[in-house]
């Protein structure tokens, strides 16, 4: 698995040959410094680090000033390891959106929008008692019964009931390239991306 790190820019739309409208998501992927180099002899496994986006030195603890000064970069805010990169990768060496081509399927991994404590209608998509008759009152989107009586006598782990939503790890798999801006170091993928924008999203090629 090879692939870079980057921030999601926003979402915009584009035409295909057949005139059809495509919403998609623009990316700005790198650059990526290789920060550190994972062997078999030493770690017990193969991979490369890369390092994404400046961080400022003052916000950055002795230990990495070290670690990122041992590839002759500034210190970055985001680390992700990666494997099977078709070539042979050293010390510094940027990674651009070059790795990607146009036409392929990748994976994209990101941390959806944070929604807070929510109830069961917004959690689970529950509807509600959805009567306002018959002596109901407060009741159109409350969860209903929960549990049994005398038996079991208790609720079941995994009942769906309200909570926290949202902020999870989401990866959506194969999405299609559809343009890459080289000098912009921009990437338009088919279809949307987890999570706000600006925010880090990591992106995968398994091939």
């Amino acid at each position: 698995m090879s692939g870079l790190l980057g921030k999601k820019i926003g979402m915009t739309s584009i035409y295909d040959e057949d005139g059809k409208n495509i919403p998609c998501t623009v990316i700005e992927a790198g650059p990526c410094v290789v920060s550190q180099i994972r062997t078999k002899e030493v770690d017990g496994y193969e991979a490369i680090q890369l390092a994404f986006e400046d961080k400022k030195e003052k916000h950055t603890t002795k230990a990495m000033q070290g670690h990122f000064a041992k590839a002759k970069t500034t210190p970055k805010r985001h680390l992700a390891e990666f494997s099977r990169f078709e070539e042979k990768k050293s010390f510094g060496d940027v990674l651009t959106v070059d790795v990607f081509r146009e036409g392929e399927f990748i994976d994209v991994v990101g941390t959806s929008k944070g929604k807070g404590f929510q109830g069961v209608v917004k959690r689970y998509n529950f509807k509600g008692v959805n009567d306002a008759t018959h002596g109901q009152h407060n009741r159109l989107r409350a969860p209903g019964s929960i549990g049994a009586s005398s038996y079991p006598s208790r609720v079941f782990k995994g009942m769906r009931m309200a909570g926290r939503t949202g902020g999870n790890r989401v990866k959506l798999i194969n999405l299609q390239v559809m343009k890459i801006i080289t000098e912009k170091n921009v990437i338009v993928v088919k279809g949307a991306v987890p999570g706000p924008n600006n925010s880090l999203v990591i992106l995968e090629r398994w091939s």
